[in-house]
């Protein structure tokens, strides 16, 4: 057996299908929302967006640690573009709900998903604030989507090429150990 790593292990791979799971969920509520706005549909779905991407920012810091606590137990990048790749969609994954909760703080409004007292309200508005959550959060998501259904789309392709099936590497291992 070679000693180099060709798969991921079992908590990197949790990581990523469970969250892209949550992510999917997550743009159906924002493709509904804008596709469909004031509608029953809308209201039915909506109101699981601001939980689900705080959920989603505590996991990608999770993932963020865990890339870096396992980072010798990794394959290796195929090539440059897909380190570049990745690195861009770990960043969108961090800045799109970082970015949320700045203008979430800015309105003054209390948010507490799932329960859970995040921030307080208070009288007014930071408007600077929500002004870069209002310009950059639904953009910077929709470029996050893009990014994600090209990296779908690079996984499939590879997965066509000779000698580079690179999405076996995410799928579950039967019998493995990790």
């Amino acid at each position: 057996m070679s000693s180099r790593i060709t798969y991921y292990g079992r908590f990197s791979r949790l990581l990523h299908w469970g969250m892209a799971a949550l992510f999917a969920v997550q743009f159906i509520t924002a493709i509904t929302r804008f596709a469909f706005p004031d509608t029953a549909l809308e209201e039915a779905v909506w109101g699981a967006h601001k939980p689900l991407g705080a959920l989603l920012m505590a996991l990608i810091v999770l993932r963020l640690v865990w890339a870096v606590v396992d980072r010798a137990r990794r394959p290796a990048s195929v090539n440059l573009a897909a380190r570049l790749g990745h690195l861009a969609l770990y960043v969108l994954m961090a800045v799109v709900p970082l970015v949320a909760l700045l203008r979430q703080y800015g309105s003054g409004r209390a948010f507490a998903p799932f329960g859970i007292p995040l921030m307080p309200g208070f009288e007014g508005e930071i408007e600077w604030m929500t002004a870069i959550g209002s310009i950059f959060h639904g953009l910077l998501g929709w470029v996050l989507l893009a990014l994600i259904v090209g990296h779908v789309g690079m996984a499939i392709l590879h997965r066509r090429m000779a000698g580079e099936d690179v999405l076996v590497r995410m799928l579950p291992r039967h019998g493995a150990g990790r």
